[in-house]
């Protein structure tokens, strides 16, 4: 491809390889440790930059202590690129005052700035989990994982600005909605059940839930009031329009489930095109990545949405994302009932290798995924800016909570995270 990222050639000695001098600079090794993650397909230069500046870091992280040591060892494990801006700003705090040339003020309002944000999201965080008890999952729907807290921070991820508030509340119910239909779909409902629920919810009337057993009848009721509720702000707005296309959203991760539901009653091992098919669109980042516009402001245009829900090549990456990672860590749990296949199992099936090779592969299609994703971020963009960061966001989050296992469903692994973002203020 060439262009711009050929300014690093000059990097490289007469033999094409990086000068080993470079490596003495630590920082500038991290800059260009940082850079390469903003690689797109065709840039071989920067595919070799990480892999050089990497092995060259990881002994600096381990040798040195250091405010220097302590950014490189957050930069291996969390790059810039794939970090959530606001966690990655919490951590980033104590090892730039540890640096003798931080600046002071800077310092300060950065500080201020971060506990005054995090009180609002404690406000909103309250009025979202009194919503969750009216549910009262507990009693209700005793099967589902009980998770607003972590819902609500994963949300914080795809956007934590003021100014979404209203667009946050809104995408937090409809997430948390999303979880409790994917564990009816997964781990409770009969086949018979399913259809009926399916049914109901492409009608998207309360009339059709007659048929429905209770439990389903306290979950589409539920369904249907968050989008009632956002309905009165929509129309106050005159951007009712956004709504339809929220539903609709909705319905293509309900359709997939129910592919799946049917799949895994079945014991049916789909070849990977047709997993893919289902499979992306059921992981719900498409109905996530469409209903996160719909309280944003005038940014957004009905445009934005046809775009969206054409599925493009950045939701599609986002949602590549979402699915390798969360299959290869959590597979095993997931095959110890009964449970669609997933994708380990279907590319295993289909192409007679074994898991080590499957799960190697997947991490080759998950950087191949960032690399679609930084490319849809080249100017001009498909729609503006601000909207692709939501889909990015969304990346971040997986890269955040997957990584080695599946911090949701576990969610025990997370809590360090959600309580430095939304619990514990910095110290000033």
């Amino acid at each position: 491809m060439g262009g711009e990222a050929d300014v690093f050639n000059k990097l490289k000695d007469s033999n094409g390889n990086f000068k080993k001098s470079l490596v003495k600079d630590i920082r500038g090794m991290l800059s260009l440790y940082e850079a390469a993650h903003l690689r797109v397909h065709g840039e071989s230069v920067l595919d070799e930059a990480l892999v050089f500046t990497t092995t060259y870091l990881e002994p600096v992280a381990t040798q040195f202590s250091s405010p220097l040591a302590a950014q490189v060892n957050y930069a291996l494990n969390r790059p810039l690129r794939k970090s959530l801006p606001r966690l990655g700003a919490r951590y980033y705090m104590p090892i730039y005052q540890d640096d003798h040339l931080h600046d002071e003020i800077l310092l300060k309002f950065a500080k201020l700035d971060f506990n005054m944000l995090q009180k609002v999201h404690q406000k909103e965080l309250s009025d979202i989990t009194r919503w969750w008890k009216t549910l009262d999952v507990e009693n209700n729907l005793p099967f589902v994982r009980d998770r607003v807290v972590e819902l609500y921070f994963w949300i914080v991820g795809v956007y934590f600005e003021p100014d979404y508030a209203l667009a946050r509340r809104f995408l937090t119910k409809v997430i948390a909605m999303c979880s409790i239909i994917d564990d009816i779909y997964d781990a409770y409902g009969t086949i018979e059940e399913l259809e009926l629920f399916t049914t109901a919810i492409e009608r998207w009337d309360i009339n059709a839930m007659e048929p429905l057993p209770e439990y389903m009848k306290i979950a589409c009721r539920a369904l249907l009031d968050v989008y009632d509720a956002i309905e009165k702000d929509m129309v106050y707005q005159g951007r009712l329009y956004r709504l339809d296309y929220a539903k609709e959203a909705m319905k293509i991760s309900v359709r997939n489930f129910n592919i799946e539901a049917r799949w895994s009653d079945q014991n049916y091992v789909p070849t990977m095109e047709e997993y893919f098919s289902v499979a992306l669109p059921s992981c719900g980042y498409l109905t996530l990545a469409a209903t996160s516009f719909v309280g944003m402001g005038d940014i957004v245009t009905k445009e934005s949405f046809e775009w969206v829900l054409s599925n493009p090549k950045i939701i599609k990456a986002s949602s590549i994302i979402n699915r390798l990672m969360d299959d290869t860590v959590g597979h095993k749990d997931e095959q110890k009932r009964k449970h669609v296949a997933s994708a380990v199992e279907c590319y295993m099936k289909q192409h007679g290798t074994s898991e080590e090779e499957v799960v190697k592969l997947f991490g080759e299609q998950v950087a191949n995924a960032w690399k679609d994703i930084n490319e849809e971020f080249i100017k001009p963009t498909a729609v503006p800016m601000p909207l692709l960061e939501r889909v990015l966001n969304l990346a971040r989050v997986m890269d955040l909570l997957y990584k080695e296992a599946d911090s949701y469903t576990n969610s025990h692994l997370m809590k360090d995270h959600v309580a430095s973002l939304l619990k514990d203020p910095v110290q000033l």
